[in-house]
């Protein structure tokens, strides 16, 4: 067992393994491909509806400046008044909450596909463990998501640091400028910083994705024993296979030798093959095969025919080609007929005989 811990991880993961995986919602994703993807749904949005919603949100703010002077605000008024106000707001940005909504879930599907599963939600004694949670954070998991996080800062602040240094002189200008000028160059700057940051942390994006399929994969490997064990729940020990196969067809053989004695006659090589066939011309087509077998058990076919009193007949051509074509249960073929009928012929003329004699 000691061996067994410190087997090396070298085979690739069965399906069954991915799909315990999955069902534990352990699944290769990036969550920086989402949030880049948000992000990038987000200057979207804000390119196409931009204005419109500037324009909205600057009729609100107006009203509210404006007609706040003329209400008389009280207990009962002001939850009514602030609660429009927010309704206006939502009317807004909804559209824009919806649209990264949706963005958001068909990236998730695009990478992990739909999963219904509670196991991820089930309390675990672990989550809650203060040991297990300084556990992950200094794990090496924790570790490379810790240097993400920082380098994605550090992206973020250079470049803007450098839009905004760039864009000094507009900055500067707010002062002197109207605000719906105001707005428009804040669009304007907004879109330019958001571009620049979509193009850097999707290529961040891209890397963590195949970092994270690459450390998925890894994690999944199996050892050759875990692969044995698998095999093992999955079709059975091959020992207790190998067994039942054989209590199989020791079953199989003692119902076969059964049926010999109600066999017509044993066709055989004479040693080493025995065919016992039957023939009722009232209820079959054709002569049926119940027994066959050779050496061992083609000696135990022919000591059970003379012991039920079945008549063994040599014919080493027909006792070869019976063996060989025709299986147990079954039906000789056609090109057989004609040799079989005169075995057949044989047999039947004999019990004739000997029952005329008997009578006599």
């Amino acid at each position: 067992m000691a061996e067994e811990s410190f087997q090396e991880k070298t085979e690739q993961a069965t399906p069954k393994r991915r799909d315990d995986a999955r069902e534990k919602g352990q699944v290769a994703r990036s969550a920086e491909l989402s949030s880049v993807a948000i992000l990038a749904a987000g200057l979207l949005a804000l390119w196409g509806v931009g204005g419109w919603m500037m324009g909205g949100l600057q009729g609100v703010m107006v009203r509210t400046f404006t007609e706040g002077y003329a209400i008389n605000l009280d207990a009962i008024s002001a939850p009514a008044h602030m609660m429009s106000w927010i309704n206006d707001f939502a009317l807004i940005v909804a559209p824009m909450m919806v649209f990264l909504f949706v963005v958001a879930t068909l990236v998730n599907v695009a990478q992990v596909g739909i999963i219904f599963t509670g196991k991820p939600l089930m309390p675990k004694a672990d989550r809650i463990s203060p040991f297990s949670g300084l556990k992950r954070i200094f794990s090496k998991k924790g570790l490379v998501e810790l240097a993400k996080g920082l380098f994605k800062v550090f992206v973020v602040g250079v470049v803007t640091y450098l839009t905004m240094t760039s864009e000094a002189d507009g900055v500067l200008a707010y002062m002197h400028m109207e605000v719906t000028q105001i707005f428009g160059f804040s669009s304007d700057l907004i879109l330019t910083l958001g571009v620049r940051l979509v193009l850097l942390l999707l290529l961040m994006a891209i890397l963590d994705y195949a970092f994270q399929r690459f450390d998925y994969e890894q994690n999944l490997r199996m050892t050759k024993q875990e692969v044995k064990e698998e095999l093992k729940q999955q079709e059975g020990d091959p020992m207790v296979r190998s067994r039942i196969r054989s209590l199989q067809r020791e079953m199989s053989q003692q119902r076969m030798m059964s049926d010999v004695g109600e066999a017509d006659v044993v066709v055989t090589n004479p040693t080493h093959v025995a065919i016992a066939l039957k023939y009722d011309t009232e209820s079959m087509n054709a002569p049926v095969v119940l027994a066959k077998g050779q050496r061992l058990v083609a000696q135990r076919i022919k000591e059970l025919a003379r012991q039920a009193g079945v008549p063994l007949v040599e014919n080493k051509p027909l006792a070869r080609a019976l063996f060989k074509a025709v299986q147990i249960g079954e039906q000789i073929p056609e090109e057989l007929f004609r040799a079989t009928a005169e075995v057949l012929a044989f047999v039947f003329q004999l019990k004739r005989r000997q029952s005329t004699t008997a009578n006599v």
